[in-house]
């Protein structure tokens, strides 16, 4: 019995849950499932308040095969964790199976980490499947424990929740990520228990009960502005430049004189990098968000210093490369252009 997954990729998957693990008055919980079946290989993690459960969609030579599960102990997932960042992001892991063991194995090293075969753990799909039944109800107000909330934070920085009623669970989405989060039990005073929405808007007079008009947070908020030559620094910015890049140099590059070859490889060769940039921040954002967000905020940061040529240069030569000799044929290349022109000039 085994599954197969490249290093960083059983990383992310042990991060998104990792903050999910019960502690160790509950042994069976003190720990992240690993679940495999037909189509995925699922990391699992809940404390009985909250449950969260990250997939990876298997490699067609492992569906199909043998299912299996065991829990990794709470005490071997740091150097789990360790011995997975030690290991070349891309390089493939086999995850098998022996007695009282999982073995995690790369072309040229190996982990074992000692399981219990008959621990039961709870039947995690049946859970959420239990949660997702719930009937939704108008203007439910469940309780939350605020605390919980920062666990949903390493699945990903766009997620979404379904609320059924005040007393039961909601439901987090995610890219390749499903979880829910039980309402807290109020056990203080005061009349919060049993609050209704109507009775929590009731006790802002002053916001609620004065006037009908309503403003839209999307519509009606003062938009942010910028410099007009400052870099994105956060992902979204980034997005929108580079695809706004991508239309204006598409639009610059129909509408350039066809005489002109100059303007037309300058606007293409700008869509072309732009479109590349976006394509490369989407994958990489897929396979670690918080990896994509600190690389776009360096960027931005390179970009407003506006020193990057110059480190450009140096990484070029560091690689091997001779930036020189690129200088030197861009400078001849446009000398020839420049000559060309001329001669036509003559000519004409």
């Amino acid at each position: 019995m085994s599954v197969t997954i490249n290093a960083h990729q059983l990383g992310r998957l042990i991060d998104k849950v990792r903050g999910h693990i019960g502690d160790e008055y509950v042994e069976v919980l003190h720990g992240i499932r690993l679940d495999v079946d037909a189509t995925d290989l699922h990391a699992v993690a809940t404390d009985r308040f909250t449950i969260a459960a990250a997939r990876y969609r298997l490699n067609d030579d492992d569906k199909n095969g043998e299912a299996f599960a065991r829990t990794i102990p709470a005490s071997w997932l740091k150097p789990l964790r360790e011995w997975l960042d030690a290991q070349e992001g891309n390089l493939t892991v086999t995850i098998g199976t022996e007695t009282s063991r999982l073995v995690f194995a790369t072309p040229h090293a190996e982990m074992r980490v000692p399981v219990s075969d008959s621990l039961e753990y709870p039947d995690w799909r049946s859970l959420l499947r239990g949660v997702a039944a719930n009937i939704p109800t108008i203007y439910a107000l469940p309780i939350v424990d605020s605390r919980m909330l920062a666990r949903w934070a390493d699945a990903g920085d766009a997620l979404r929740v379904r609320v059924t009623t005040d007393l039961k669970a909601f439901m987090v989405f995610g890219k390749d990520f499903i979880g829910a989060q039980a309402p807290k039990r109020y056990t203080g005073v005061g009349p919060c228990e049993d609050e209704t929405f109507e009775q929590a808007l009731g006790l802002w007079p002053s916001i609620f009960a004065d006037s009908d008009e309503v403003a839209d947070m999307d519509a009606d908020m003062p938009v942010e502005e910028k410099p007009r030559y400052e870099a994105a620094s956060t992902i979204p910015d980034m997005v929108e430049s580079l695809l706004q890049q991508t239309l204006r140099s598409t639009s610059d590059l129909l509408g350039a004189p066809s005489k002109d070859a100059g303007a037309i490889a300058s606007y293409a060769t700008a869509g072309v990098n732009a479109w590349s940039a976006y394509r490369f921040l989407a994958a990489l954002h897929q396979a670690d968000p918080r990896l994509a967000a600190q690389t776009v905020a360096e960027l931005g940061e390179e970009l407003d210093a506006g020193d990057f040529g110059e480190n450009a240069w140096d990484i070029a030569k560091a690689a091997g490369h001779d930036p020189q000799k690129w200088s030197d044929d861009y400078e001849a290349h446009l000398k020839k252009l420049a000559e060309k022109r001329a001669t036509k000039q003559n000519a004409a």
